[in-house]
């Protein structure tokens, strides 16, 4: 059965049933909003996911989409040292699409949304000719200042927690048919969120903080240009894991270190700290100079791939 056979209102009753209100959320899925109580001011972020360019349905089961679909946008929130507190997902599809897709589909967002501590208020469907999935999260900051890309300071250490370079790995492999090491295929399919780490790291003062979204070289141009500092990252503090030296050796005997500078959709958080606020559990990866912005690799500009994905180019 497809969801065109289903119809829109019975696909609704069906992706929605069970949803309720409680904790800060007031009044939840089934009126024209939804109402949330904050205690601070609210942190908002969207996120769009297309088809065959952040998802290939080949590559990943509908409950993978749902899951990262979540997982990306409350990495935003994160980000902003917010408490994930309500997301809104709205799902555009063919009419020719199973209704054990959607079903699927819905199940992977409730999943995760469990994962993340946030709850699912609303959204809406329609159709398309592809698959689109936007997500908005609402975040309360709780009485704290926002954690942003302009706060890091000369003499700050750079801190990271999550993992790096997985995600990329994962999309090397099913790039070229393959589906292992099944460590990094899963990583590209359902990202591993440090939830609740940018709460941690807004209650122990960091200057700012980013999600790599786009890769950590990339991601950390944003916040030397924002903060108008030089940055510079010790590769010595990364981790390569064993499944991405394996990649690397795969496909032509490259350097696994790039997938940890370039690779994005793992969603580590790293952030500047002074050297002793730096939380229990993250890992200094570098530093903060004074300089023009820019980011340095082991004391020099980076040489090789420039890494990161920019839509339009």
């Amino acid at each position: 059965m497809t969801i065109g056979e289903v119809g829109e209102f019975a696909l609704i009753e069906r992706l929605t049933a069970g949803l309720g209100a409680g904790g800060p959320v007031v009044l939840g899925v089934g009126d024209d909003c939804a109402v949330v109580r904050l205690a601070g001011d609210l942190a908002v972020s969207t996120d769009t996911m297309v088809e065959d360019v952040h998802f290939r349905r080949d590559w990943s089961s509908a409950e993978d989409v749902g899951r990262k679909a979540v997982a990306a946008c409350v990495a935003d929130a994160e980000a902003m040292g917010a408490v994930p507190v309500g997301l809104v997902v709205s799902l555009a599809a063919p009419a020719s699409t199973p209704v054990e897709w959607a079903e699927g589909f819905a199940a992977g967002v409730r999943a995760e949304c469990e994962n993340a501590g946030v709850t699912l208020v609303g959204g809406d469907t329609t159709s398309a000719a592809i698959i689109v999935i936007t997500a908005t999260v609402l975040a309360d900051l709780g009485g704290l200042a926002p954690l942003t890309r302009a706060g890091a300071r000369p003499g700050d250490v750079l801190a990271m927690t999550g993992r790096l370079g997985w995600a990329a790995a994962g999309v090397a492999v099913l790039g070229r048919g393959f589906r292992s090491p099944r460590a990094v295929v899963v990583a590209h399919r359902v990202p591993e969120v440090p939830y609740g780490q940018g709460r941690v790291a807004a209650e122990a003062g960091a200057s700012a903080l980013i999600d790599v979204s786009d890769g950590l070289l990339a991601d950390l141009g944003h916040v030397a240009r924002a903060s108008g500092v030089l940055l510079d990252v010790d590769t010595s503090a990364l981790e390569v894991a064993e499944p991405q030296k394996a990649v690397a050796a795969a496909i032509g005997g490259g350097d696994p270190l790039v997938f940890q500078l370039t690779g994005g959709d793992d969603h580590a958080l790293v952030g500047a700290f002074a050297p002793d606020r730096v939380p229990a559990g993250w890992r200094v990866i570098g530093r903060v100079l004074p300089g023009d912005p820019a980011v340095l690799v082991d004391g020099a500009p980076w040489d090789g791939p420039s890494g990161g994905w920019q839509h339009f180019s």
